[in-house]
């Protein structure tokens, strides 16, 4: 496979012209083919459709800035090239300048978020967005998939039916909802109620981005669950009851246990419901660069990134942090999915 690197002024030109081919990603630091600079960008093409002629598939990286006529030069080739041609567009060419830069170990570990400082030279530390993301998920899962799941199990098998129906209608709207709306009353309803709780100084803060995330994630995990425990045969169930279970024993022990991999899933996606949140959170949490605390105001990584993208000069290392934040935070992702997809795995193996 041959990679080719394309100069265009607008990405959605690109795929309105391109609609049978996938775009994946965006990138922003082009370093292939350029008008300037002396490269011929004509002949590198026609190089290129030669290279690629006996090839089935071709990778093609699309960045920003360039020419029409070096669009429909690429246009004409990739029409040339066939059926199996693919858009590539990497997201993590924009972030590894940046940890290149800063250094991987400084920009990782670093306690310090203070890319704006003049005086004794910027920092990039993204350790308290690291640890803020990860204790918010955390928390946020440990209140919504025990009230998730116990909803699951009321609506799947013991609710009534119109009764039943009401409570998903309700969880439906859930889902429905902007994320603005939720940040809104959260700011409006729960920081007051946490400041005059606790008595603190302000209200924004870890607990509240908690507590707002954990109904957030109740829509993905009531509905997910709920389907996979209706999915479970009634002969497990009523093997269960002939053997002298009762109907609590039998739908904790059997029922779920068959439908395990269903709730997995659905913990799945109220994780990567949490960790991609950004809005709401930036409207409860304070949005402060601080260690976390339950009762300090803290800044996630979704956070940073659009607090910090109004701000940034175009192409400074402040620019580039932000794109490093956004490869940590997929990557992130990608971990934790994998984690719980090999977890899944191995408890269906055993």
């Amino acid at each position: 496979m041959y990679e080719l690197m394309l100069d265009t002024a607008n990405l959605e030109d690109l795929k309105e012209g391109l609609d049978s081919w996938p775009v994946v990603g965006v990138t922003s630091n082009p370093t292939i083919l350029k008008e300037e600079g002396g490269i011929d960008v004509y002949a590198r093409l026609r190089e290129i459709k030669a290279l690629c002629g006996k090839k089935r598939s071709l990778h093609v990286q699309v960045v920003s800035t360039a020419t029409d006529a070096i669009l429909e030069e690429a246009r004409h080739i990739l029409d040339q090239l066939g059926k199996d041609t693919f858009i590539k567009v990497p997201v993590s060419a924009a972030g590894l300048p940046a940890i290149r830069e800063i250094g991987l170990f400084k920009f990782l570990f670093g306690q310090v978020w203070d890319p704006t400082n003049t005086t004794t030279g910027a920092q990039y530390g993204i350790l308290p967005f690291i640890l803020t993301s990860i204790y918010g998920t955390a928390g946020a899962m440990v209140i919504g998939v025990p009230i998730g799941l116990m909803t699951a199990i009321f609506l799947a098998k013991l609710a009534p039916p119109r009764a039943a129906a009401v409570i998903r209608t309700a969880v439906q709207l859930l889902a429905g909802i902007p994320s603005v709306v939720y940040g809104l009353v959260g700011m409006i309803v729960l920081v007051p109620l946490i400041r005059t709780t606790f008595s603190l100084g302000s209200g924004a803060c870890l607990l509240a981005a908690i507590l707002v995330l954990s109904i957030m994630v109740l829509p993905s995990i009531i509905n997910v669950s709920e389907t996979a425990l209706r999915a479970v045969p009634r002969e497990y169930e009523e093997a269960s009851l002939a053997l002298g279970a009762t109907a609590a024993e039998t739908y904790f022990r059997v029922s779920l246990h068959a439908a395990r991999s269903g709730v997995a899933t659905a913990v799945v996606l109220g994780v990567g419901r949490a960790i991609g949140e950004a809005m709401a959170i930036i409207m409860v949490a304070g949005n402060v660069a601080n260690m976390p605390g339950l009762f300090q105001s803290v800044r996630f990584l979704t956070t940073g990134i659009i607090s910090g993208m109004s701000y940034a000069p175009v192409g400074s290392l402040y620019q580039q942090a932000l794109f490093s934040i956004g490869l940590v935070l997929f990557l992130f992702i990608m971990l934790i999915n994998v984690f719980l997809n090999v977890f899944i795995k191995k408890r269906k193996e055993d």
